[in-house]
């Protein structure tokens, strides 16, 4: 069950992995140019048959460097773009940019040439439909959203619940106290996903267990995905109230929750990347596990869909049975679970264990 536990070898190769979830973005409109993370990247010629020269991903704050979600949904374009002979290139917002400023960033690239377009986070929703309708021969996909209606728009969506019920399995056959918790960064429908499927998991791995659940923040306000002073102290609330592993879908707020684990000789679980590779030294052996949300293979998948025109319009989602999803096993602290947690994902996968996808 390799496969499933690390989903896709790309989601490991050439990175340090932490965790993004999208928020945000920046201050001035691009108008006149586009900006990039990194110059674009060139390779070999493309084979005879790709309809795919150049290839964009657009990125909502930070960009590429964080180690988790944006490094992964490059990894999966830059991997297509190497096999296609296919130009790469990355532009990323800025700290307050409107809809308007994603659009336009959008609109430059396909003006541009660039047939193949991601938008990485939800944010990019809104852009996406105006600009889709503009090009009608320039294929878009958006990762984390699944609202953009276009015969030109794939959405790149996840199975999180599941990547989320086998985490928390783990904490429900690890925990020794029977209380474990659940860290959200805001409360939202995409969220709690990962909290209906982690609860279910606990549950279904351990009956007597009970789970604590918090958010971090409440929509309009989107802080939650990056204050990790906040994400420590409501992990130290829930440690101090018998919580012995707490899983953190909370963004840049997690590392506050894997200190707050380091802190108290608990246990905390990590998201999106295997957060055990990136993490300090001081904190890595408090991270049980992670649920790895694979990014890379739904970017990958829609520019090779592009390039040998078999892309299919609306939502594509990746779970368990086609590597989107997975648990991670760097630190050997689930080793023992393996075999029970694998069974699981056997289960899910066979339609033996329906998870849910809301609280």
């Amino acid at each position: 069950m390799h496969v499933r536990r690390f989903a896709w070898s790309l989601a490991a190769t050439g990175m340090a992995f932490a965790l993004l979830a999208c928020v945000g973005s920046a201050a001035t409109p691009s108008t006149s140019a586009i900006p990039t993370t990194v110059e674009p990247t060139k390779n070999a010629v493309p084979l005879p048959s790709s309809r795919v020269t150049k290839i964009a991903v657009a990125y909502d704050l930070t960009g590429r460097g964080d180690g988790g979600f944006n490094d992964l949904a490059y990894n999966g374009a830059q991997q297509a773009s190497l096999e296609l002979g296919a130009e790469l290139r990355e532009v990323t917002a800025k700290l307050d940019d409107t809809d308007d400023d994603r659009a336009e960033r959008l609109r430059l690239l396909a003006s541009a040439g660039y047939e193949a377009i991601i938008g990485v986070g939800f944010t990019y929703a809104g852009p996406m439909q105006t600009v889709a309708a503009e090009f009608p021969v320039v294929h878009f996909a958006i990762v984390d959203d699944g609202t953009v209606v276009a015969l030109n728009v794939q959405g790149i969506l996840f199975a999180e619940h599941e990547g989320s019920f086998l985490v928390g399995a783990a904490a429900g056959l690890k925990t020794t106290t029977n209380t474990v918790g659940f860290i959200g960064a805001v409360q939202i429908p995409l969220l709690q996903k990962f909290e209906a499927g982690f609860t279910a998991g606990v549950r279904t791995a351990n009956s007597k267990a009970t789970v604590q659940v918090t958010y971090l923040s409440q929509p309009p306000d989107y802080s939650g995905f990056g204050d990790p002073p906040h994400g420590r102290e409501a992990a130290l609330g829930m440690y101090d109230n018998g919580v012995d592993i707490i899983f953190a879908a909370a963004g840049g707020s997690g590392s506050g929750v894997h200190e707050a684990a380091a802190q108290t000789g608990h246990w905390s679980i990590g998201v999106d990347a295997d957060e055990y590779l990136l993490a300090p030294e001081s904190v890595r052996d408090h991270i049980l596990t992670s649920m790895l949300k694979n990014a890379n293979v739904g970017t990958y998948e829609f520019v090779i869909s592009v390039a040998y025109d078999s892309f299919v319009a609306g939502n594509q989602t990746f779970g368990l049975a086609n590597g989107g999803v997975g648990y991670a096993t760097s630190g050997g602290f689930v080793d023992d679970l393996a075999l029970k947690l694998d069974a699981y994902a056997d289960d899910i996968v066979a339609g033996r264990i329906v998870v849910p996808d809301a609280p």
